[in-house]
């Protein structure tokens, strides 16, 4: 009796998978619960795990995209093999398949070499352009060597004006440069990132305001109690969890930037749930921190990278990509100096970090050189207006600058 395997419901948003990878092959014997396949949707990629023992049968091809619901195989009755008899029995028809086209290979190439060339030489020969006549062997009765084809170099050939117009080039000669071509589909997550974005630009009014931060605050705070940090909380204190600190003090003063449009209405919250967009094997994803508004510096920590963690091993659940009050994005750890980073919809705003670069600044009257950061904060005007986003990035920006004021929230 067989069972059909299908594609199991993920998520209420999504309708459709892609078979990215077979993890075991047709007629293969698997146990109960063993991972057969992985699955990629829209936003995260999970593993399809056998339902019961038996032998596959694969009915689902690698990058076909299936409906929720479609059946990927069927596993058949059958018994675990003692020791892969089939498979030997198989062996010399594969082999026989297989050596073929090698047979193929050495007798032409040997016809090339008129005998007189081993099979490695004259593929030598052959890509040098040498006539094989022209070489003489070191080998057993005169057969030229691997050795010798290395060796060997074209002689020039005697100039024959009249066979050959002189304008016209070599026919060796190789054009410059490669323009070789690929083609790749399209991941389902990739398709869902440049529907959402190109969404994203067309249905909302998006501005980029920008400031800037001086981090020597921050860097002279970590260097001086990151050893006593990571020696009581196990984890490293880094820039994330300052800027979710100072994001998180930041939107409840301007409530606005927190919010969200459906329909007719605004929608405001009362917590701060942080998207951090993290950049994976497979694409862009954003997995959230709930709730971070509630949350300490080295909880945060912690958060970010277990998320990160589980992104970067293709590990996320839908649960942990979705929803999300508030964005933010470092493109600094790439060398990013400025951008202008896209609103994460259903959001009104994200905010992008960027590289730290000493430069020279005025303070007090005086030139000094400081570690300096731009940030920017893109935004949906429907939702947000000017002041409200200046003022959020320039209270975010005094938070930074002043840590002390995120431990008194002052």
């Amino acid at each position: 009796m067989s069972l059909e395997i299908k594609v199991p419901a993920v998520g209420e948003s999504i309708t459709e998978v892609t078979l990215a990878q077979w993890l075991k092959q047709d007629g293969d014997y698997v146990e109960m619960d063993e991972n057969i396949a992985e699955l990629e949707s829209d936003k995260a990629t999970f593993e399809l795990p056998a339902e019961k023992a038996g032998i596959l049968k694969i009915i689902a091809q690698e990058g076909d995209t299936l409906e929720i619901g479609a059946v990927v195989c069927t596993i058949e009755d059958g018994d675990a093999p003692a020791g892969g008899a089939d498979k030997k029995e198989e062996a010399p028809a594969e082999k026989e398949e297989t050596t073929a086209p090698a047979k193929e290979e050495t007798e032409s190439s040997d016809s090339y070499a008129a005998g007189t060339a081993s099979p490695a030489a004259a593929k030598i020969l052959r890509e040098k352009g040498i006539d094989p006549s022209t070489i003489k062997g070191t080998g057993k009765d005169g057969r030229i060597t691997k050795e010798d084809a290395e060796k060997a170099q074209a002689k020039p050939a005697a100039p024959k004006a009249e066979s050959k117009p002189a304008t016209e080039p070599a026919a060796s000669a190789p054009a410059p440069g490669s323009r070789n071509e690929r083609r790749e589909k399209m991941t389902s997550l990739r398709k869902t990132i440049a529907k959402r974005l190109v969404t994203v630009k067309n249905e909302t009014a998006m501005l980029t305001t920008f400031n800037e931060v001086n981090m020597q605050p921050i860097m002279d705070l970590r260097a001086k109690y990151k050893d006593a940090f990571k020696e009581k909380h196990g984890v490293g204190l880094g820039f994330m969890s300052f800027f979710t600190k100072a994001v998180t003090m930041a939107l409840k003063e301007w409530p606005a930037v927190n919010a969200r449009i459906e329909e007719n209405e605004i929608v405001y919250s009362d917590f701060a749930d942080i998207s951090i967009a993290v950049s994976a094997p497979k694409g862009l994803v954003v997995p959230v921190i709930r709730n971070a508004e509630s949350m300490s510096l080295y909880q945060i920590e912690k958060e970010v990278i277990n998320l990160a963690t589980k992104a970067r091993d293709n590990k996320l659940t839908i649960e942990e990509m979705t929803g999300g009050t508030f964005t933010i994005t470092n493109g600094g750890v790439f060398g990013s100096m400025m951008s202008t980073p896209i609103i994460n919809a259903p959001q009104s705003a994200i905010l992008g970090m960027h590289n730290i670069v000493q430069r020279p600044v005025a303070e007090n009257g005086q030139v000094v050189i400081r570690p300096m950061m731009y940030i920017a904060l893109s935004y949906d005007h429907r939702t947000i207006d000017g002041r409200e986003s200046v003022s959020f990035l320039v209270r975010v920006k005094q938070l930074l600058e002043d840590p002390a004021r995120l431990l008194l929230e002052v």
